[in-house]
């Protein structure tokens, strides 16, 4: 299945770094956008495999009010 999700990255040092935006958690870096590309699919990939692992337990949701 091919999923799409949103990089947000930026320059830092010469590095680029990034994440996926909805996706939190799911951080990487590269010497090129090329590299980090590729990075942050092998992160994404790590972290399914490593959510696969973990027993599924029913998750409860709750709306709560932040003042801001």
């Amino acid at each position: 299945m091919l999923r799409h999700f949103t990089l947000e990255y930026w320059i830092d040092d010469s590095w680029y770094v990034g994440r996926l935006k909805e996706i939190p958690g799911v951080f990487s870096q590269g010497e090129t956008l090329e590299e980090l590309e590729r990075n942050i699919k092998e992160a994404y990939q790590l972290m399914m495999e490593d959510e696969e692992a973990v027993p599924h337990v029913k998750v409860h949701k709750k709306e709560v009010s932040v003042e801001v």
